[in-house]
């Protein structure tokens, strides 16, 4: 039978995603019908990235790549850029998203480095939306039985097209958050024991990160839509 939560644990977490999601969309919303746009349903690439990597056996498996294999030697796990750039720390933060390693580290481990990317300012900051990009414990363990690991080709990030137009029109409409979209596109390679070659998906993701004059950025979430 339907119930009310009182999990206040719970209840944070929502509000913390509602404000994200606030604190990015308060600068698109002022272009007219931008906020339903944000909130359709993603494109194919979209779809693509609301799901962790999943294991060689599953239906997500990627076809053959005529790109470079992956790269063999383990990948150590991501420590946050250290810049006030917020495109070059997007496209850094894309790259520890879409890389992993279940042969050199777990998946808490994974989690709690990229937890380490998050901005300190718990009412923007939305764990879930990274968690979301991690696969679960249970795939995990059966990734890392088949030694399957992941790296990342970045090829450009930048600022959605609204979202440059509206801070053109209201500049001080950034000032309370310092939170910026960063629309990040890449490709993700992922190969396992047996498969040296892999395969490789395209990838493209739209992240809000925070980046106050006084600190380094740091990654308030990632969005739900991609914005272009």
């Amino acid at each position: 039978m339907p119930s009310h939560s009182s999990n206040p644990g719970g209840t944070s977490r929502v509000r913390r995603r509602a404000l994200l999601g606030t604190v990015v969309l308060v600068v698109l919303v002022a272009l007219a019908g931008l906020a339903a746009y944000l909130t359709r349903e993603g494109r194919g690439s979209t779809e693509a990235d609301a799901h962790p990597a999943g294991s060689p056996s599953s239906s997500s498996t990627p076809s053959p790549s005529r790109s470079p294999s992956p790269r063999s030697h383990p990948r150590s796990l991501p420590a946050p850029l250290d810049t006030h750039d917020p495109i070059a720390f997007g496209k850094a933060a894309a790259d520890a998203l879409w890389s992993y390693d279940t042969r050199v580290y777990s998946q808490p481990e994974l989690l709690t480095a990229l937890h380490r990317w998050l901005t300190t300012e718990r009412k923007y900051a939305d764990p879930d939306s990274v968690d979301a990009i991690v696969p679960s414990p249970v795939l995990w363990k059966e990734m890392a039985a088949n030694g399957q690991f992941a790296t990342s080709t970045v090829n450009e990030g930048h600022f959605p097209e609204a979202f440059s137009r509206a801070l053109q029109e209201d500049p001080g409409t950034i000032t309370q958050a310092y939170v910026y979209a960063v629309t990040v596109s890449g490709k993700q390679s992922i190969a396992w024991k047996g498969s040296p070659a892999g395969g490789a998906e395209n990838r493209v993701t739209t992240l809000a990160v925070q980046c106050r004059p006084s600190h380094p950025c740091a990654l308030a979430g990632v969005m739900p839509s991609v914005a272009p």
